[in-house]
């Protein structure tokens, strides 16, 4: 696969996935918080998700990235994947809560 140059990711190919010998343009965890986002953005359509559960769902990735940072603690690509799609799901929540809410407000301001 190809690098996606406008990505700001590190890259690492100790921290990615790869298929056929090739490692994937971004990382585990962007590969999920990409995934989770792109999943989640059809499903608003009927499914909204709170700014609390959102909150709550991108928690796991700051959880986990700060400890490998910080406490030099190790974590694997799965769990890097796994609390990065809970990311992405909450990201997508989070940005349609704000347009939402975004929307209305200068619908308040026209009226």
């Amino acid at each position: 696969m190809t690098k996606i140059e406008w990505v700001d990711c590190h890259r690492m190919p100790s921290r990615s996935f790869f298929y056929k010998k090739t490692q994937f343009p971004v990382c585990a965890r962007c590969t999920g918080i990409y995934l989770g986002f792109f999943v989640m953005i059809p499903l608003l359509w009927f499914y909204q998700i709170g700014m609390i559960l959102s909150i709550v769902l991108i928690l796991p990735t700051l959880v986990d990235g700060l400890t490998q940072a910080y406490l030099k603690r190790e974590s694997t690509n799965f769990l890097r994947f796994f609390t990065g799609f809970l990311a992405g799901i909450g990201m997508s929540g989070f940005s349609e809560r704000i347009t939402y809410h975004t929307y209305k407000f200068i619908e308040l301001l026209l009226s």
